[in-house]
């Protein structure tokens, strides 16, 4: 098979490997389509932490069952399938009490261990996710609308509350197009004009520019005169999660999906004041590639509300650094493979 492997930070060569065999409990898949994610960039450049060469990249991804291994029965050989690439321990107590997605010991297919970039990949069959109703490209972006997913879940978001989603990168962008399917009034914010007009077009939600000096006023106009109830913070930028404290109404949450490598810093009278709830989010759970693959059968999301960019496998590692890396108008990209 012919596999992608990024071999040291800047370099991406094409290997033949041998197809591998499913062990037990594991499928075979046949990867038809893989999402370029922000980790894969980052583990290109060599600022991805944790990280070690050589690695085959690309954990948002689908694929068709094309072997099985004993005791994994629940699938059948040719069914559609997208991987839910987080590998929990079981034992921590992070999982025994269900929160699998931040999880002591996590693997995480294509950071921790190989990926998608690749034409076949070994899953454990409890890590796929049936999706004969989405297409390829659709099913290959489950996971970052995952992530957005559960961000949307821990916010707690109600029908007809006022929602703000901070940052149009993608997991921006399916936050706020999930907290929508979920009834809520949803404004995007974000300082680039390209993002906001994708945001409009795409998704049919107002997208204001923060760094306006009627900001303020924009948004609250928007809101029947108040601020946000809760605010999503998908920008990992510390000036944007700092000033989150500002953006909220008293008695309103706070999720941050985006990090950034540093400390907060936010005004504790107004954090109090307010009654603050603020809390983090991290990857997802089966429950959460449960929704997002419901929500795409019912045309409730699709690919084209973050997708951007497709590229061919065959050819996208001889221009990966001048089609993804230096692409100032790539905002998501996926790589199919026929």
């Amino acid at each position: 098979m012919k596999t992608l492997i990024c071999q040291e930070p800047t370099k991406l060569v094409y290997q033949q490997r041998e197809v591998p065999s499913p062990a037990e409990g594991e499928a075979l898949i046949k990867i038809s389509a893989v999402g370029i994610c922000g980790t894969d960039i980052h583990a290109w450049s060599g600022n991805q932490p944790f990280f070690s060469y050589p690695r085959v990249l690309g954990h948002e991804i689908c694929g068709e069952v094309s072997a099985l291994g004993k005791n994994a029965s629940q699938f059948k050989v040719g069914q559609r399938v997208a991987v839910m690439p987080y590998l929990s321990c079981g034992q921590c107590g992070a999982c025994q009490s269900g929160r699998t997605n931040c999880c002591e010991n996590i693997s995480v297919i294509g950071v921790h261990q190989d990926g998608g970039f690749s034409e076949y990949l070994c899953v454990p069959a409890t890590n796929l996710l049936a999706v004969d109703g989405v297409d390829p490209i659709g099913a290959a972006l489950i996971e970052p609308f995952a992530i957005s997913a559960h961000a949307v879940r821990r916010a707690a978001i109600k029908a007809g509350e006022h929602v703000l989603v901070v940052g149009a990168g993608p997991i921006g962008l399916g936050a706020a197009a999930i907290a929508k399917a979920d009834g809520a009034n949803v404004i995007v914010a974000d300082t680039s004009p390209e993002r906001r007009n994708h945001v409009e077009q795409q998704l049919n939600i107002i997208a204001l520019d923060p760094s306006s000096h009627t900001f303020e006023q924009d948004l609250r106009q928007q809101f029947d005169g108040m601020l946000a109830a809760k605010v999503i913070d998908a920008t990992g930028n510390q000036h944007a999660m700092n000033n989150t404290v500002n953006l909220i109404r008293h008695g309103g949450s706070i999720v941050f999906v985006g990090l950034f490598k540093g400390d907060l810093s936010f005004s504790d009278p107004e954090f109090h004041k307010k009654e603050t709830t603020m809390m983090g989010s991290r990857n997802a759970t089966t429950e959460d590639f449960e929704k997002v693959g419901r929500l795409m059968s019912e045309g409730k999301l699709s690919a084209e509300m973050m997708l951007t960019h497709t590229f061919n496998f065959h050819e996208i590692g001889n221009s990966y650094e001048q089609d993804v890396i230096n692409n100032r108008t790539l905002l998501k990209g996926v790589i199919e493979f026929s």
